[in-house]
């Protein structure tokens, strides 16, 4: 019936237009309210990478490398269910922004203020989290085994090229922004998780790069190297000379950099500017060309 409720999922075109929408509204909310919920989505994102980290711990040797990479990535789906389900301003989703400033709906400044925002704020509330599980010592849980496979997790990160880094970024956004697209779909909580969950689990059983979970699995590993007791380290049967690669400089430049850079482009090239393109360029060039052959009436009327 026509005005009545509809349970069926939005279409793409639908989708299109709601991301436009939406972008609009992240590109004008206040500074200091897209700050706060960028540290909520830095925590929700940490929050999955710790639930990663344990239900992955000894694992190896024991479960195939592949169907241990799907549990990992299927429990650290949790961190975007947070932030879509609970709300939060997540710099890699963000990137669909750039719907809404392809329509001339967002400025050029407007786009970047958000992202610079909410990327900081990412960046926050996932070292936070860090400092978090260091100070509750769940890393020596399980005679270290957590510990180890975050240290071991954050070494494999940091040892990426600057191209395959900036790749592994690509693929993860492109994948991420398409389960924040399908969840533009939904019309239930229950809609919005299905949606999420397989594009997600997908980037990490993949092994791909995501930008703001790396804001905590490298951080927390950086602490246990500098802070660990020697009681963990007996236990693992390392030291943290094991780990000399690990440091705060290749995490910047081995990874952060390279991978958010990958990000962008995935995000926002790869979804972002493309469903823009099929779904409201059309109609933008359309409401432009109306716009023109109406100049001449209204010069006719002045």
């Amino acid at each position: 019936m026509d005005g009545g409720f509809n349970i069926d999922a939005l279409v793409p075109k639908d989708m299109a237009a709601k991301a436009e929408n939406v972008g609009v509204a992240k590109a004008n909310l206040g500074p200091l309210r897209m700050f706060a919920l960028a540290v909520l989505a830095g925590a929700f994102i940490a929050l999955g990478a710790i639930y990663a980290t344990t239900a992955t711990t000894g694992a190896a040797g024991v479960l195939p490398f592949g169907i241990t990479k799907l549990v990992g990535g299927l429990v650290f789906s949790l961190g975007l269910i947070l932030v879509v389900g609970a709300g939060a301003e997540l710099f890699t989703g963000n990137n669909l922004i750039v719907m809404a400033w392809a329509s001339h709906k967002v400025t050029t400044s407007a786009l970047l203020r958000n992202w610079v925002i909410v990327y900081a704020g990412n960046f926050v509330g996932s070292v936070l989290t860090a400092v978090l599980v260091f100070a509750s010592k769940q890393y020596t849980f399980s005679q270290g085994a957590i510990g180890l496979n975050a240290l071991n997790t954050a070494q494999t990160k940091v040892g990426y090229d600057f191209v395959q880094a900036i790749a592994l970024g690509i693929l993860c956004n492109a994948l991420v922004c398409l389960a924040v697209w399908l969840a533009f779909g939904a019309r239930s909580a229950a809609d919005k998780i299905l949606a999420i969950i397989f594009p997600i689990s997908a980037f990490v059983a993949a092994g791909f790069e995501h930008s703001v979970a790396n804001m905590y699995f490298i951080p927390v590993a950086l602490f246990i190297k500098a802070g660990a007791p020697d009681s963990f380290w007996s236990a693992i049967g390392s030291t943290p000379a094991d780990y000399a690669s690990l440091t705060w400089g290749s995490f910047l430049v081995n990874n952060l950099i390279p991978v958010t850079i990958g990000n962008i482009i995935g995000g926002s090239v790869m979804v972002g500017l493309v469903y823009w393109f099929i779904y409201l360029r059309p109609n933008w060039l359309k409401d432009r060309h109306m716009h023109e052959e109406a100049k001449p009436a209204v010069a006719r009327e002045r």
